[in-house]
């Protein structure tokens, strides 16, 4: 997903929600677990396209496509807020996390600031 331009549709987000929660599947599988009661076509569609954004791969098991992501769930989040900070906050940190933390809709709890506050102490150590 590194580098890559094509943000995810709400359902391709779903799609790879499903996949990250429960492993791997077939489209038969993964359209009973998506909102909606998708098609079987469009399930398939969804996972194509999602094989040419390279974030979906599939394997062919007893004759059945079984789809999985390429990366790891962590992998996958850090890639995609990478280019959310490039996209819309000009690569800025510091922005992202004031507009994380203006746009919270609760307040950070005392446990939350302690461990930014540790994040923050921890980068100035090593020098960031």
């Amino acid at each position: 997903m590194r580098g890559r331009k094509n943000y995810l549709s709400k359902r391709e987000q779903e799609i790879m929600e499903s996949l990250f929660s429960h492993g791997p599947m077939t489209a038969n599988e993964l359209m009973l677990k998506l909102a909606g009661s998708p098609s079987n076509s469009s399930v398939r569609t969804q996972l194509r396209i999602l094989e040419q954004k390279g974030v979906v791969s599939h394997d062919v098991v007893d004759g059945a496509f079984v789809f999985r992501p390429t990366e790891a769930r962590e992998q996958a989040a850090e890639s995609a807020l990478s280019n959310v900070v490039k996209t819309f906050f000009q690569g800025s940190i510091s922005q992202t996390v004031a507009s994380l933390i203006s746009q919270n809709e609760s307040s950070l709890t005392d446990d939350e600031l302690a461990e930014i506050e540790a994040l923050i102490a921890k980068a100035k150590e090593e020098g960031r």
